[in-house]
């Protein structure tokens, strides 16, 4: 056996949106929401017709219902990760529950619009892959505005295996996300509604035209699938090569700075050898200077007698003046 795959626009309305098949939407519907009363009948307001191929591009993926007490239920299976999925769901229930009130129409009229919706993807933090959306009053917790509620199945964290299937409702997550994968109906999908869902999406029901618009959507499926991932992996590329100018960038920046303060450094440090080995230098050169002049000064002493200033001055190298104003001291 080969099971379509439940996912797909065409496969989903076939199943769930089957006017002649409306068990599968009352015990899935019965099953994956807190009703406060169960459905027990339905109108399909948006119900499968075989579809052409030509028009494939209108296929919608929704299904929309109402019971027998007016409630409206909007089941939708959405594929791919979509940025304000979140916003269009409640925008779509809020629109649903406007518009049963004509102009002029009394508001005890309005009935609630519950949504459903199948994601292919994560949408919330949470682990848990079913989660209920409330208006509920911040202050006391009370549920007291109940006519529009969202709930949420995130496939990809539902990790059960076939064994370890509990609930019906497991069973019917566990359907949509595994048919394609299986060869068998499980043994434990154990209601009529389960047993006639499998039957539906094995493919040898299908007719050719059925046939060849699934084999498109799951062509349309895998290419948009891979837009993505080429886009993920280009933006990581991207990401990549601009880390590394980036870090080139700063490196040469870095470098330039550090190269900057060891100049500094090194400069401090070499000018201070230099200054120390120049004043020694110098500190040497002026000893000898005043050592020489001491010389020369004791030697001018001793020739005051005998020599006059010039005499003097011609042989020790003193001025005329130093000469003369040692000659005075003395």
């Amino acid at each position: 056996m080969k099971f379509v795959d439940p996912k797909t626009d065409i496969a989903f309305k076939k199943i769930f949106g089957n006017e002649a098949h409306k068990s599968i939407l009352i015990e899935f519907l019965n099953e994956m929401l807190e009703l406060d009363y169960p459905i027990e009948s339905v109108d399909i307001l948006n119900s499968y017709q075989p579809p052409k191929f030509e028009g494939l591009k209108n296929t919608s993926l929704d299904v929309k219902a109402k019971d027998t007490s007016g409630r409206e239920f909007i089941v939708e299976m959405q594929v791919a990760k979509e940025a304000w999925f979140l916003q269009r769901a409640m925008f779509y229930s809020s629109k649903a529950y406007s518009q049963q009130l004509s102009i002029g129409e009394n508001y005890h009229k309005l009935k609630p619009v519950i949504f459903l919706g199948i994601l292919n993807f994560d949408a919330f933090s949470t682990t848990s892959h079913f989660s209920r959306h409330l208006i509920i009053n911040k202050e006391n917790r009370e549920h007291d505005l109940k006519d529009l509620e969202w709930n949420f199945i995130e496939l990809k964290k539902f990790k059960k295996t076939e064994s370890e299937l509990q609930t019906i409702a497991d069973k019917w997550i566990y359907f949509i996300r595994q048919a394609t994968s299986l060869d068998h109906i499980p043994e434990n999908a154990n209601t009529p509604a389960l047993k006639l869902a499998y039957n539906i999406a094995e493919q040898h029901q299908w007719t050719i035209e059925e046939l060849a618009v699934y084999d498109a959507q799951e062509m349309e499926i895998h290419r948009n699938e891979n837009v993505i991932e080429t886009a993920r992996m280009d933006g990581m590329e991207q990401g990549i090569e601009q880390g590394i100018k980036q870090g080139i960038k700063q490196g040469i920046e870095q470098g330039i700075e550090q190269g900057i303060e060891q100049g500094i450094e090194q400069g401090i440090e070499q000018g201070i050898e230099q200054g120390i080995e120049q004043g020694i230098e110098q500190g040497i050169e002026q000893g000898k200077r005043e050592g020489e002049q001491v010389k020369a000064l004791a030697i001018a002493r001793n020739l005051l007698v005998a020599m006059n200033d010039t005499q003097i001055a011609d042989m020790t190298g003193l001025t005329i003046e130093a000469v003369a104003e040692l000659r005075n001291n003395d």
